[in-house]
């Protein structure tokens, strides 16, 4: 999503960054990364948010999404990992933000780096088991919209959502000019990460703080498949949101309360 349709959002929901800066002790920088069929743009509304509150905030935009002209024949899980751990450089003290498929991403950078990896916070994310991968969780979850609208394009190493159900599956609770938007703009999503399994350890991924954020309206990670997932995992702290899957838009006032709440 471009960020001239976020901004539009934002003030069709007469929402407005009006909070002012401040600055406080031990202050943690938070990683945002996007999910699928999705781009860095996604987090528009919620960044200056944060960053008003003091926040230092880094927005990845992973390969081959958005902008990116990354062929797919290159793109594999690992370099979304690598991506990440490039953002995050030496810091320390990092809370791993990822939405949707990016649980994963989020979660194997855990396990590599978990000395700099404070905590990770699932926001409608795939919340994965070692060997998991996102399209073996979705096969434990027959009440999402995805699987009527999903078409694997092998020849291309793609995944296709059909564009008439992009707005129902992904934010249904948009207005109409961003589903709109969202229909006539999703692209097609490298294939190959959406089969790679995580390789993780209860040493390394299984010893950070893990927050998850439900959406309750979802129809890409339905809420039970979220709260399966959650009770399946080793979860500090739960939130819930009465969204659909992508909060950011509908709601992201609220997202960046939760966000800041665990920054501190």
């Amino acid at each position: 999503m471009k960020t001239a349709i976020i901004m539009m959002a934002m003030s069709v929901l007469g929402f407005t960054a009006q909070a002012e800066k401040t600055n406080h002790k031990n202050a943690k920088t938070i990683v945002l990364v996007h999910g699928a069929w999705s781009d860095a743009s996604s987090w528009d509304a919620v960044t200056p948010l944060l960053k008003a509150q003091g926040e230092e905030v880094i927005n990845v935009n992973l390969a081959g999404h958005g902008k990116d002209t990354t062929s797919f024949a290159d793109i594999t899980f690992q370099t979304y990992v690598d991506q990440v751990k490039a953002a995050i450089g030496t810091r320390t003290n990092v809370v791993l933000v990822g939405h949707s498929f990016a649980g994963l991403v989020i979660s194997q950078v855990a396990e590599e780096e978990p000395a700099q990896v404070k905590e990770l916070i699932f926001l409608a994310a795939a919340l994965p088991h070692d060997g998991d991968s996102l399209l073996s969780l979705a096969k434990q979850d027959p009440a999402s919209h995805i699987g009527k609208a999903l078409t694997i394009d092998q020849e291309h190493g793609a995944a296709i959502i059909a564009k008439d159900a992009a707005a129902d599956i992904f934010a249904a609770d948009a207005p109409q000019q961003i589903q709109e938007y969202i229909a006539a703009n999703i692209k097609p999503e490298p294939l190959a990460p959406l089969a790679t399994p995580v390789h993780l350890t209860e040493k390394n991924f299984g010893g950070v703080k893990k927050v998850y954020i439900h959406t309750v309206n979802d129809h890409a990670i339905s809420y039970p498949a979220q709260q399966y997932m959650v009770k399946a995992g080793k979860v500090a702290k739960v939130y819930t949101l009465q969204s659909s899957h992508t909060p950011f838009i509908s709601m992201p006032d609220k997202l960046a309360a939760i966000l800041f709440a665990e920054s501190k």
